[in-house]
């Protein structure tokens, strides 16, 4: 294998592991806001390493600086749209989890 073939195999393992860690938080969590906040933090984190373990793979090109910019792009757009939407279900009343609301009646 290439050298930078080598290079970029953890990226992608690190990037799977956070889309793993991502994907059970939002099975297990308990609320809407629990689970968009595993969910855009793991993914933006996990859309980053795969798309510059990408990059490297490619090699160094206009092709790996084009996913370069797409995953900067990425880095901000993600963050940006979790938070409107966290805002747009406060806005619309929707209550986060307490121990108060879980309780069993």
């Amino acid at each position: 294998m290439h050298m930078l073939h080598l290079t970029s195999i953890p990226f992608f393992l690190v990037g799977f592991f956070f889309f793993l860690a991502a994907t059970v938080g939002l099975l297990r969590f308990p609320d809407f806001y629990c689970r968009l906040h595993a969910t855009g933090k793991g993914d933006t984190l996990a859309v980053l390493l795969s798309l510059i373990g990408l990059s490297i793979y490619e090699g160094f090109s206009l092709t790996s600086l084009k996913i370069m910019f797409i995953a900067v792009f990425m880095f901000l757009a993600q963050p940006t749209s979790t938070h409107a939407i966290s805002r747009a279900a406060m806005r619309c009343d929707l209550e986060p989890w307490t121990k108060k609301n879980g309780e069993k009646e």
